[in-house]
């Protein structure tokens, strides 16, 4: 390829800039074609800077065939300057102008070398010393060369060797070189199309075997000067040249002394009581104590520490000084083994996971749960890898927990917060976008709200007809209602409901009586389910809510007696506060039943396990749960039993119908007790494994559009965030033909309805999720590569695939 190389050094010089002519000689040895535009002098510390009303003037640069970058070389003549360009093309010539990196890369890719075609990659470096960490980077004239480069849309990589001794060798240099190519290389071979990088910034250590060590991808050190951050000295007047000061500042560079270089005030400050400020001259004269330091005490992953390490660092980066790619870092970049010499090397095949610490808040608030959340974490990552946080002792119970009191202060602390919804701090969560991940949404009423369910649905299947949704969803019918006596009203616009109940109420031969079961939309365990088929069954069972509704002067009297007033059946009321959205949805019947086996001749439920991950990856947890009814099931047209009762006022004989609700709710928190079969494993129960197999593919396909409509119709109601990730219970019921019917979709599930034979499989649940979203976002987890979480068991693809993606959603955000 035609490679573009310039620097902010200048020309080869053993004392300024000994390294640009071992690269340009080690990429020629490769077979590319390489030109060479650098600044006529050194250029250091000067950014992506050009000189605005300076005209830019050429010379020309002939190299020699060698080069020695040893200081005793330094009166050698290595390379001559001429005014005007050779006569002969066949002569090699370098052009040095008189500007910046900046200037160098925008005059060599646009005036200079046509003749070799388009120009493929710039390469800005080697630079004299390390590029590693934001005091550096910021200020790098070899950043800016290639950012220059990366803002004329083309690809960049700025290089820096980062020296131990300046007394250079000849062997080690060359070694870098050709280290620093086969990076270039590869780079350049696997550089993303989708745009996501536009330049990288890579460091080599200059030491003895960096071929044989490991390349690896970092993030830039955020650091800064230290509390004195004065970088200028007082001087008298003008002392030495810019590479005299080059010299010095390197010189405090390689020792890491205490940046006490020539400091004494000097002048005339003390002189001077006549002006208001004493006349001084400033030198740049940078103090390094503070930003080596801030190298030691950083965790492990950053470009600093991974050249201290003895590590080439490769950072991906954006034209706008954003790191980019941030799911490689901590990765090693595999090279191909070198074949200069002849000889092959054993790469390792392990790879490196860099030690991101992060913090945990774990306080989910659930003695089923909570441990197996912990445990995850234990089975995912190392001891080392994260703090657990302690909740406050003054927090109580769905109260909202402050992060920020929690963390030490730092900008760059990870946290993971997994607490129940009320307790999360949603103004550190937004503020903090890339550090902090939390275990739910803020918004997601599209579809963890029954009636807004029912909505999203409609909306998405008016728009998609052909979405699956619209034959695995009943449509459902919402209406409000604040007091009994109003319900006509509030169903004046449900046309399909009131037109089912007229039919049933007209009983016509052969009519086959329609179904209806009634859903408060925010209550959840069960509560306050009713089957009905006629306006006056619905309107009865309101009308006995509004009786069960204590009044309010006896209200604080009756309260220790509420628990113990249903004790051993069914509860037969709803709280007030869910007293207003309702939701009527078709009965499915008949439901398939097992013909043998526990549960068999009982009604059952599947509750599906689906985890959403950032903005928007769903995934279907595959082991599913079977939650069978208490007793066997009959068609509610026939399970109605008449009791005869006296009106003891006027002796009239009343037949009461009612519906045994244990042969129809597969909820077990509203079952009196629980046998051996009531929750079972969904691939256990005694199904043909093809039909098993059809139910699990029509649930994958429903949960991937029912996220999907929420998240592009409902915007409102339903905001995917990128730190963020959430675990859903979705319900569905399986009718006699194998349809798959979605009936709710559940937020913070109540994982106890599993019980302690099946733990296993909510721990397996949790170590996947964990595994996927906190190993995506902070990296280090044993999800983070394959996507199965240690714990969890997970295979790879297919059958054995435990949590499987069955939506990416793009919103574009």
């Amino acid at each position: 390829m035609h490679i573009l190389v310039t620097n902010d050094d200048g020309p080869p010089s053993p004392t300024s800039s000994p390294y640009v002519h071992s690269l340009v000689r080690e990429l020629q040895k490769r077979g590319h074609a390489v030109s060479v535009c650098l600044p006529h002098t050194q250029r250091s510390w000067i950014g992506k800077a050009h000189i605005i009303g300076q005209t830019v003037k050429p010379l020309y640069y002939r190299p020699s065939a060698t080069f020695d970058p040893t200081p005793s070389a330094a009166s050698k003549s290595q390379g001559r300057t001429y005014t005007r360009s050779s006569k002969s093309s066949q002569e090699e010539e370098w052009i040095l102008v008189d500007g910046t990196p900046a200037s160098c890369a925008q005059i060599g890719l646009h005036h200079f070398f046509q003749e070799k075609g388009p120009v493929d990659l710039v390469v800005s470096g080697p630079n004299y010393g390390r590029n590693t960490t934001a005091v550096f980077a910021l200020s790098s004239g070899t950043l800016g060369g290639a950012l220059e480069a990366a803002i004329c849309r083309r690809k960049s990589i700025a290089l820096s060797y980062a020296f131990f001794s300046r007394n250079h060798d000849p062997a080690i240099i060359d070694s870098a070189s050709r280290h620093s190519v086969r990076v270039i290389e590869k780079l350049y071979e696997q550089w993303p199309t989708d745009k996501s990088v536009d330049l990288y910034s890579v460091n080599v250590p200059l030491i003895e075997g960096v071929e044989e060590r490991k390349t690896l991808w970092t993030d830039i050190l955020q650091n800064y000067w230290g509390t004195n951050g004065a970088c200028f000295e007082e001087v008298e007047g003008s002392i030495g040249d810019e590479d005299e000061e080059e010299e010095r500042i390197r010189e405090g560079e390689e020792a890491a002394e205490s940046g006490n270089l020539g400091s004494e005030q000097k002048g005339e400050a003390a002189k001077d009581t006549q002006t208001q400020y004493p006349h001084r001259h400033f030198k740049w004269a940078p103090k390094f104590t503070d930003v080596h330091k801030s190298v030691e005490e950083s965790p492990p992953g950053n470009d600093g520490w991974a050249v201290k390490e003895g590590f080439t660092s490769v950072t991906p980066m954006k034209a706008n000084f954003w790191n980019a790619a941030t799911q490689l870092y901590g990765e090693e970049l595999k090279l191909d083994a070198p074949d200069s010499q002849g000889t092959q090397m054993t790469m390792s095949t392990l790879t490196y996971r860099s030690k991101q610490h992060f913090y945990v808040l774990a306080a989910y608030e659930d003695p089923y749960v909570q441990p197996l959340i912990l445990s995850a974490l234990q089975k995912l990552f190392p001891p080392g890898a994260y703090t657990l946080l302690s909740t406050p002792e003054s927090t109580v119970s769905g109260e909202q927990i402050s992060l920020s009191k929690l963390v030490p202060s730092s900008s760059n602390n990870r946290i993971l917060q997994v607490t129940p919804y009320e307790a999360i701090d949603w103004d550190y969560v937004d503020s903090h976008p890339d550090t902090c991940l939390v275990n739910s949404y803020m918004l997601r009423k599209a579809l963890i709200r029954k009636h807004y369910l029912s909505a999203t649905v409609e909306q998405w299947v008016a728009k998609r007809p052909d979405s699956v949704l619209k034959t695995h969803v009943k449509r459902s019918e919402a209406f409000e209602l604040d007091y009994a006596e109003f319900l006509d009203d509030a169903l004046v616009e449900a046309f399909d409901l009131r037109a089912s109940l007229d039919r049933n109420a007209e009983a016509q031969p052969d009519h086959e009586t329609e179904w209806w079961i009634l859903k408060p939309s925010m209550s959840d365990r069960g509560q306050g389910i009713r089957l009905f088929s006629t306006m006056e069954e619905l309107q009865d069972i309101f009308d006995q809510w509004e009786e069960d509704q204590p009044d309010s002067e006896d209200e604080n009297e009756n309260e220790d007696d509420a628990d113990t007033a249903d004790e051993g059946k069914i509860s037969a009321g709803i709280t007030t506060s869910h007293l207003r959205h309702f939701v009527a949805q078709p009965y499915i019947h008949p439901p398939l039943l097992l013909a043998s086996g526990p549960g068999s001749g009982r009604k059952f439920h599947i509750r599906t396990y689906v985890a959403c991950v950032g903005s928007l990856d769903v995934y279907v947890y595959r082991q599913m749960l079977a939650l069978f009814a208490g007793k066997p099931y009959v068609a509610p047209t026939t399970a109605a039993t008449s009791t005869a009762e006296t009106d003891a006022e006027n002796g009239e004989q009343q037949q009461q119908q009612e519906i045994d609700l244990d042969a129809h709710l597969t909820n077990t928190c509203l079952q009196r007790s629980i046998d051996d079969g009531t929750v079972q494993r969904f691939w256990d129960v005694p199904l043909n494994d093809k039909k098993k197999q059809g139910i699990f593919e029509q649930i994958c396909a429903v949960a991937g559009d029912a996220f999907e409509a929420a998240a592009r119709a409902m915007l409102m109601h339903f905001r995917p965030l990128v730190n963020a990730f959430e675990i859903y219970g979705l319900d569905f019921l399986v009718d006699a033909q194998g349809t798959a019917w979605l009936l709710e979709v559940n937020a913070f599930p109540d994982f106890r309805q599993t019980g302690d034979e099946l733990t296993p499989l909510v721990a397996g649940l949790w170590e996947e999720v964990l595994g996927k979203a906190v190993g995506g976002f902070f990296g280090g987890g044993d999800g983070e590569a394959d996507g199965q979480a240690e714990g969890g068991k997970g295979k790879g693809k297919g059958e054995d695939e435990q949590l499987v993606l069955v939506r990416q959603v793009d919103l574009g955000r």
